[in-house]
């Protein structure tokens, strides 16, 4: 069983629509705003890579958490961060690491909790605003919108499978904060990040909006080997996948690819050949 199983067995007690998206959303100032949240929780066994330092894994941590802030279009506000430390020195440079990722994405580290971990462990809560008109889910793709994507995929994973060049791909993941506003802003219909992967995010969206999508053979890939599998499957980037009808995109001013489109017949597909629902999962036997 996985994570995304493993969610099915609890919708019935928060909701459908709940358990959708990366954000719950609280609409305040009389609906004309929406107040957005998160968490995420990363340990070291399965989250942080060997030579990774400590100032790395709190911004690695606290990026988590500000890319989905991100995919709904808004500003983050607050980040707070609980840390169970196996080793007490290890504090102070994962808090700077958080600290610095916060505050490049123009908001701030305003608590937490610390507490003794057999295995480190960091938990962190992330805030935003955003006007209510330029929200973002992952339930309002429409067929015929087009499939869009930032960044490269894949660079993450590359960096994880020893290829030079990607390793600050992977320590240092950039949340796409302003990007995000940008997109949405722009009147994209559904935005989410790629951490877990191309594929299985695209599943995700589809399953939200209840559409599918083709991506185009021509894809924006890493000049390595295997670079299709990288796009696809790689998790681990804070890129964001958003949809937007055509007649929007030409407003867009940030660097983008387009890279398939949205159709009625659920199910991801490149060209005419199924993509398999594969990506980042936890998973329990």
């Amino acid at each position: 069983m996985d994570d995304r199983q493993l969610l099915e067995t609890i919708r019935d007690l928060i909701g459908r629509d709940e358990t959708s998206d990366d954000c719950a959303a609280f609409p305040f100032d009389n609906g004309r705003k929406v107040l957005v949240s998160t968490t995420d929780m990363l340990h070291k066994k399965t989250d942080f890579p060997r030579r990774m330092t400590p100032w790395q894994m709190g911004w690695m941590s606290a990026a988590a958490s500000l890319s989905d802030i991100a995919s709904c279009g808004a500003q983050p506000t607050q980040v707070l961060v609980a840390v169970g430390l196996d080793r007490p020195e290890r504090l102070r440079p994962i808090m700077e690491g958080a600290v610095a990722c916060t505050r490049a994405c123009g908001a701030v580290v305003a608590g937490g909790d610390i507490d003794s971990h057999t295995e480190l462990t960091i938990v962190t809560t992330a805030f935003g605003i955003v006007e209510k008109e330029y929200y973002c889910t992952r339930s309002g793709a429409k067929a015929g919108d087009l499939v869009c994507v930032t960044g490269r995929p894949g660079s993450a994973q590359a960096a994880l499978d020893g290829c030079s060049g990607y390793w600050e791909n992977l320590v240092m993941p950039k949340p796409q904060v302003f990007t995000g506003q940008r997109i949405a802003r722009a009147g994209a219909s559904a935005m989410m990040d790629v951490s877990d992967g191309l594929a299985v995010s695209l599943y995700d969206m589809g399953e939200a909006s209840d559409v599918g999508f083709v991506l185009r053979e021509s894809l924006p890939l890493l000049p390595i080997a295997d670079a299709k599998k990288y796009f696809l499957y790689g998790g681990g980037d804070y890129g964001l996948l958003f949809t937007i009808p055509r007649e929007k995109f030409v407003r867009m001013d940030v660097p983008v690819s387009v890279i398939g489109e949205v159709v009625e017949e659920p199910g991801v597909f490149l060209g005419e050949e199924p993509v398999e629902k594969l990506g980042y999962a936890h998973v329990w036997n």
